[in-house]
């Protein structure tokens, strides 16, 4: 039965051939991230890139954590009639994908979860809190241009990547004038939330692939313990000379990493 408290995410099916895969993008991010990896993935899979809730275009709600958006990637997969797929979930997008098979595994046969890892977050860890604070102070009536807005950003936002990757959601609305495509205030209310980590579920326990940025910090020696207790099966790969976008940065390679796993035979 649908969640009726679930939102119906906005998506882009990339192939309607093979095995089922969702993937998710991370915080600030939409489907069209990934969209270089859906597009190669599509000649294998049935591939499906989502729009979490509060982000793209899916749609906006006040309440924002990992248990409703795991609801809502099940509203979509009863929605389309999926049994069961593949995930693979960047960042935010990786912590969403696990919590979906702690809490109903039955949904998902391999899980994919990049550069994040089934921890809590100190809120200093990450630097989206200045990036929030950029966000919300930028006056949308004194941006006539997206340099405009870049260069206001930059005094909050130091790392050009990051700034470039959170300005892809300065739109134009109706009226003409600039705006922010997700949902600032939600996020913003609810970023403690997003810290947390996933769970509480049963051990997952089907194939697990982790892979972690070597420059990034997000997935830590000292996790292991606390992912093999979530995720038994779990391995880890690491893709030197990239950071927490990696795949952007290496996408050559996380592509065969992802082939290679997905194309492994279940036992």
């Amino acid at each position: 039965m649908i969640d009726s408290s679930a939102l119906r995410l906005n998506y882009r099916q990339y192939s309607d051939s093979g095995s089922p895969l969702l993937v998710l993008h991370g915080l600030f991010g939409s489907l069209s991230n990934w969209g270089w990896h859906c597009k190669q993935l599509a000649d294998s899979y049935a591939v499906y890139g989502v729009d979490l809730r509060n982000h793209g275009d899916s749609p906006h709600a006040p309440a924002m954590d990992y248990p409703l958006m795991a609801r809502d990637v099940v509203r979509f997969l009863e929605d389309l009639d999926i049994p069961s797929c593949a995930i693979v979930g960047h960042s935010m997008g990786g912590k969403v994908a696990m919590q979906l098979a702690l809490t109903e595994p039955q949904l998902l046969h391999k899980l994919v979860v990049v550069d994040i890892a089934p921890v809590h977050y100190a809120s200093s860890a990450d630097g989206h809190l200045a990036v929030l604070d950029g966000m919300a102070r930028l006056d949308f009536g004194l941006v006539e241009t997206r340099r405009d807005a870049e260069a206001f950003l930059s005094d909050y936002i130091k790392d050009e990547e990051t700034r470039q990757f959170v300005l892809t959601n300065l739109v134009r609305g109706e009226d003409k004038r600039y705006r922010w495509r997700l949902n600032l205030e939600a996020i913003t209310a609810n970023y403690d939330r997003l810290r947390e980590k996933p769970g509480p579920g049963k051990p997952f326990d089907k194939p697990t692939l982790f892979i972690k940025g070597a420059l990034s910090n997000y997935i830590q020696a000292e996790h292991e313990q606390e992912t093999l207790e979530s995720f038994p099966r779990a391995r880890v790969k690491v893709i030197m000379e990239t950071g927490h976008w990696v795949h952007a940065e290496k996408p050559q390679a996380v592509q065969k990493i992802l082939r290679d796993f997905l194309q492994e035979k279940s036992t």
